[in-house]
């Protein structure tokens, strides 16, 4: 059996480096790409369109589903978010006493505001119906710390 050659060993090792490179950069793409990359997989969309009007802006539509133990993440809009409660539940921020988001309930979160940072407690899902008015090309949301 024949031993590879220095050259030949190069030459995989560079394949492989720009096999990794291109990785990277078709990774860096697609978030570029579509905002939503960084999104919680509990969300699912279900309409996007352009604000009217209003360039640069789009409304979006969106229900999730957040079952006991999952946790949503403090962060902030880069718009404003409605939020309509389909399904309530009983939620906890740390250091916090639990609470509970009732069914029917419904809530504006201003531009830039950080909210959330709580984990559903409990044996029942939160379900919301949720209606994004946000800056075009911007990730739907960012997480804040």
């Amino acid at each position: 059996m024949k031993r590879p050659t220095l050259k030949t060993r190069l030459t995989g090792a560079a394949l492989i480096v720009f096999g990794a490179g291109t990785t990277l950069v078709a990774q860096a793409l697609t978030e570029a790409l579509n905002p939503t990359q960084n999104d919680s997989p509990q969300r699912v969309e279900h309409r996007r369109t352009d604000l009217s009007g209003a360039p640069g802006m789009e409304v979006i539509a969106s229900t999730a589903e957040y079952r006991p133990g999952d946790r949503i993440d403090l962060h902030l809009h880069h718009g404003v978010e409605a939020v309509y409660v389909v399904q309530g539940a009983t939620v906890q921020a740390p250091g916090k006493p639990a609470m509970t988001l009732q069914t029917g309930a419904a809530a504006m979160n201003l531009r830039e505001v950080k909210h959330a940072g709580f984990t559903v407690v409990g044996d029942v899902s939160l379900k919301l119906f949720t209606v994004h008015v946000v800056d075009k090309g911007r990730p739907l949301y960012d997480y804040a710390h």
